[in-house]
């Protein structure tokens, strides 16, 4: 049986505990929050871009959409906008917590809308956004309390 490591050197590591393991803690906690700002910045980029851009420019498509929907240029225009604002506050660190809450909530409605109105088709989009959002709205939580730090007024 051939084996990379010597049994000195596991037993060395075993003896050394949880101190030994800090900075492999460390390196994880370092990947763990780029790969969750990678994620936000692709969010952001994704609701900028592919989503409130063609309703703020009020391409065929997005048209088509919000009319048969019933809402027209008026709540086209407005989800657009909201989308481009979640975006932006995606990637500013107070607002980022509440950025993804209130874009899980958009996704929440345009669920329902895919389900009632287009029976169903993409349905599923709406849900899978939902999990990334859900995880940066948890994971950059602490940043609540010093935006209503901010928003409170000074006595």
């Amino acid at each position: 049986m051939a084996e990379t490591t010597t049994p000195a050197a596991s037993d060395s590591a075993i003896s050394a505990g949880p101190a030994a393991s800090a900075p492999a803690r460390g390196r994880r906690a370092q990947v763990a929050r780029v790969a969750l700002r990678t994620v936000q910045v692709l969010l952001a980029l994704f609701y900028g871009i592919a989503s409130a851009l063609p309703k703020l420019i009020a391409h065929p498509s997005a048209v088509e959409s919000f009319d048969r929907i019933g809402w027209g240029s008026a709540g086209m225009y407005a989800i657009g906008a909201l989308e481009l604002a979640g975006a932006v506050a995606l990637l500013v660190p107070v607002l980022q917590s509440l950025a993804a809450m209130a874009l899980s909530a958009l996704m929440v409605g345009a669920f329902i809308v895919q389900l009632t109105v287009f029976d169903g088709q993409y349905a599923a989009t709406p849900l899978i956004l939902i999990v990334p959002l859900a995880l940066i709205a948890w994971a950059r939580r602490g940043h609540n309390a010093e935006l209503l730090r901010l928003l409170r007024p000074a006595r």
